[in-house]
């Protein structure tokens, strides 16, 4: 494909060749450079098997799946114990662990922050640079090979080999991206702390084992988001996704931002409810954002310029003949040359050629430096002679043209792709719910907010937390779960398998549920025997309402609809008593005392 110049396509779908599971497993992971000088990008090496072992899909999946089990589990351990704080937690060393637990990560994440800022100001092109835009955006989509639009090392997957556009650039000897190149991300400082931040993503868990020491419950939410990050982060890490970064340098300078609060907090200084509400903002913008951004990649493509080789075959123009015989004759004539050596023939070429006006191929004839070249076979005549007959004469040229290429390569580049959507999907959801209902609430004609900005600011706090709210009451379903699964297990050991019939009814017991059961039956059965039965009202409430419309006088209303004459005071106080006595005696025969 040719055009003018670099060009953006945005909307632009991606190849179905890329949407493939379990994605392949080429490329392999290129660890980060080291040359034995410690730099700030890359402090010191990190060997294939290490930088390979932890990426292994084995690692994550069972540490999250570890931890969202044990979260639940010790979730409902401390609901059952009153929340009640472990005493380990009123210690003197687990207070200083709190502390130096924050400041280790608040500082850590600093770092990791400032190493992907400063890995971003070495790849990016200058926004005065021709085609800056387009620069850019192959920045961000190809992290490996040397800076330069068109210059990038990209994977192939037809040949499954790694493969470089422009001819003038090579790979290194074990055909994969050289080590030295400078100016892509993935040697720019994302290949070391990118898989150190992936790391710290198992040892963050420790926020939550802090939170249940301290007998409190920790949210499903922050569950969520730990057990994610770690699928996340192992995804874009193993399979050099390119939206990556993004995920290390925000989640990294909100995580620093955070732990800074957690550590004043932890010193007993008492911070604004304001800034905790801003963190939690902050939180799920970085969800909203970081999947919108991710998804884009898999629409954008782009044209970059492709040195494309030709081989051209040229004459001397046989108008020029004249000309050229007249410069020949001159040459040949003279005594300086008596015989045709390497560079004597390069010269007459080049008188030949600018004698016929074709000052371009005078230019590509290449003068030979050392004069002590031996005569080649025949005299200058002779190869003079063999211009004049026109023969062709072939050279190599260079053409510049435009191709068009996918920010994706990969399917493991879109697998860590949709799988941050999967994983952003229920939050993005569910914030969307809440803030839409929350917006057309305020925005009603009865609302009091003027102006849609503050309708819109309100309606996302609304939203954030109503995304709390709502994967909490999923993570008490589960911790639910859990507390009936440990009940059923008590007893089978102990033998006594919990009958059908004596699941709970609501927050009764089955105890309970028959004694209330067995009053609501006797009182049934009283009113019926005096004629205050459901039947023997509906029955009183017809004759009433015929007696209205026929005008029965009011002595006649008393009557009971049985038949059986006057309902007495006297009778009511009795059947009344006997329903209390007989209420009196279930009480006493309810072991629980209670309803």
């Amino acid at each position: 494909m040719s055009g003018a110049g670099p060009t953006l396509i945005a909307g632009d779908l991606p190849s179905w060749s890329v949407f493939k599971f379990p994605p392949d497993p080429a490329p392999s992971l290129i660890p980060p450079p080291y040359d034995g000088v410690p730099t700030f990008k890359n402090p010191f090496p990190i060997s294939f098997e290490t930088y390979n072992a932890a990426l292994d899909y084995k690692v994550p999946l069972t540490i999250a799946s570890v931890y969202a089990v044990s979260v639940v589990t010790l979730n409902w351990y401390n609901r059952r114990h009153k929340n009640q704080p472990w005493a380990i937690s009123k210690t003197r060393a687990f207070k200083a662990f709190v502390i130096a637990h924050n400041v280790f990560l608040a500082v850590y994440s600093l770092v990791t922050c400032v190493a992907m800022v400063l890995a971003l100001k070495r790849t990016f092109p200058n926004p005065s640079e021709h085609n800056a835009v387009v620069g850019t955006v192959d920045a961000l989509c190809k992290m490996h090979g040397p800076r330069g639009l068109g210059d990038a090392a990209t994977y192939n997957t037809s040949t499954s080999l790694w493969d470089m556009k422009n001819p003038f650039l090579h790979l290194d000897s074990n055909g994969i991206p050289d080590s030295t190149d400078v100016g892509r991300l993935w040697n720019e400082g994302l290949a070391f702390w990118g898989w150190f931040f992936y790391l710290s993503k198992f040892y963050e868990v420790l926020d939550t084992a802090i939170i249940i020491a301290k007998g409190k419950r920790s949210s499903t939410l922050q569950t969520y988001h730990h057990a994610g990050a770690m699928l996340c982060m192992w995804a874009g890490m193993r399979y050099m996704s390119p939206p990556i970064w993004m995920f290390v340098l925000v989640n990294s300078g909100v995580h620093a931002m955070m732990y800074t609060y957690y550590t004043v907090s932890a010193l007993g200084v008492r911070v604004p409810q304001v800034v905790k509400r801003t963190l939690t903002t902050l939180q799920i913008t970085q969800f909203l954002v970081g999947a919108s951004f991710a998804l884009v990649h898999l629409f954008v493509s782009y044209t970059v310029p492709v040195p494309v080789r030709y081989e051209v075959i040229d004459k001397v123009l046989q108008s020029s003949s004249s000309t050229v015989s007249s410069v020949v004759s001159t040459v040949t004539s003279s005594e300086a040359l008596p015989t045709a050596t390497g560079a004597a023939i390069a010269f007459l070429k080049k008188l030949v050629y600018r004698a016929a006006g074709e000052e371009g191929l005078a230019e590509n004839i290449f003068q030979p430096s050392n004069h002590n070249i031996a005569p080649v076979a025949g005299t200058f005549a002779d190869h003079a002679q063999q211009f004049l007959r026109h023969e062709p004469v072939k050279r190599i040229v260079y053409r510049t043209e435009y191709q068009a290429v996918p920010c994706i390569d990969t399917s493991g580049q879109a697998f860590a792709i949709y799988l941050n959507l999967i994983y952003l999907a229920p939050l993005t959801g569910l914030f969307m719910r809440f803030f839409v209902k929350s917006y057309l609430r305020r925005t009603s004609p009865n609302a009091k907010h003027a102006t849609k900005l503050n309708a819109m600011s309100k309606a996302g706090l609304d939203a954030i937390h109503g995304v709390d709210r709502e994967i909490g009451s999923l993570g008490r379903s589960a911790e639910d779960g859990v507390s009936s699964g440990i009940q059923h297990t008590k007893n089978n050991i102990r033998g006594r398998t919990q009958k059908s019939s004596e699941t709970r009814n609501g927050s009764l017991s089955p105890e309970n549920q028959k004694f209330v059961d067995s009053f609501n039956r006797k009182v049934s059965k009283r009113l019926d025997d005096i004629g205050e039965g459901t039947k023997d009202t509906e029955k009183r409430a017809k004759l009433i309402a015929k007696e209205a419309v026929t005008g029965t006088p009011k002595s006649d209303r008393a009557l009971s609809p049985n038949g059986n004459g006057i309902v007495e005071k006297a009778e009511a106080d009795s059947a009344n008593g006997v329903v209390k006595t007989e209420a009196n005696e279930d009480m006493k025969k309810d072991p629980n005392g209670k309803a």
